[in-house]
């Protein structure tokens, strides 16, 4: 009896789970194996499992893209499922803050939460700027792949080029919106405004030497129309920009930055050598 129980119940279960089978593409396994394994969630997807079942089943993957393996991983991602891969442009994390001690000096002592998104709920900054990065590193924390790291000089996060995957872990773990991704550029070069401050020009100044202050001079030297002003605030489109570094030069803060570029030649020497031209 016992025995014709089992055997019963074994055609029974045998029979339910071939009804409730589910399915699974073969393909998922196969994109998952050329991810990088990451798990850091900058497709946009929980995990690369997530990133390859939701790849599998897309019509359209133009608008999918796993940053930490880059346009090589995409391709081969692409090539499981029959699709073609359109290359895109490298992307890096930028902050867009440069308000060091000598240049935002601190008003208060903050005795908290030693992190940003603790301390952001609590007060606008240690210092004049409400905008200012707080340096608590809640960018550093989340990044897997150690390509960020705060200053102990300037008390501000450094990006490291040769880590930075641009998975965005740091952009949506900072309270403050100051780090952004950009473009990489060619080589290595771009330019940015590094500053959020949206007061006016004299409070922006009072409390930030390297604050923008909203004078759109750069807006006018721009020959390419990438930079607007918005809010008392310069912003550079990295799409538009064509890096002549003619904002840079004409920016009386210094609040925009260049990146991997050619120390310049002192406009004595560019001078004379026009003159032993002529």
């Amino acid at each position: 009896m016992l025995s014709a129980l089992g055997v019963g119940a074994a055609v029974i279960l045998y029979f339910v789970a071939q009804k409730f089978k589910v399915y699974e593409d073969p393909r998922i396994d196969a994109v998952e194996a050329v991810l990088p394994g990451a798990n850091c969630g900058g497709c946009g997807y929980p995990g690369c499992r997530g990133f390859a079942e939701a790849f599998v089943k897309a019509d359209d993957i133009s608008e999918m893209f796993c940053p930490p393996g880059g346009n090589d991983t995409f391709a081969a991602a692409a090539k499981v499922v029959g699709k073609d891969a359109v290359a895109q442009d490298p992307m890096i994390a930028v902050v867009r803050c440069s308000g060091s001690p000598e240049q935002r000096p601190k008003t208060s002592i903050y005795n908290g939460a030693m992190s940003c998104k603790g301390a952001t709920t609590l007060f606008s900054g240690d210092t004049g700027c409400q905008f200012g990065c707080l340096g608590l590193g809640d960018c550093v924390e989340v990044c897997k792949f150690d390509a960020i790291y705060i200053d102990k000089e300037t008390g501000l996060p450094v990006v490291s080029e040769e880590k930075c995957t641009a998975c965005g872990a740091c952009v949506k773990a900072c309270p403050k919106f100051i780090i952004e991704m950009r473009k990489k550029g060619p080589k290595g070069k771009r330019i940015f405004v590094s500053c959020i401050n949206k007061d006016k020009g004299g409070i922006a100044k009072k409390s930030c030497a390297v604050a923008c202050i909203g004078c759109s001079k750069c807006v006018k030297v721009c020959p390419h129309d990438a930079i607007v002003l918005e809010n008392f605030l310069a912003y550079i489109d990295y799409n538009k920009c064509k890096l002549c570094r003619k904002c840079v030069e004409e920016c009386p803060t210094g609040a925009i930055l260049e990146f991997n570029f050619s120390p310049r030649k002192k406009k004595e020497e560019a001078d004379v050598k026009a003159e032993s031209v002529e």
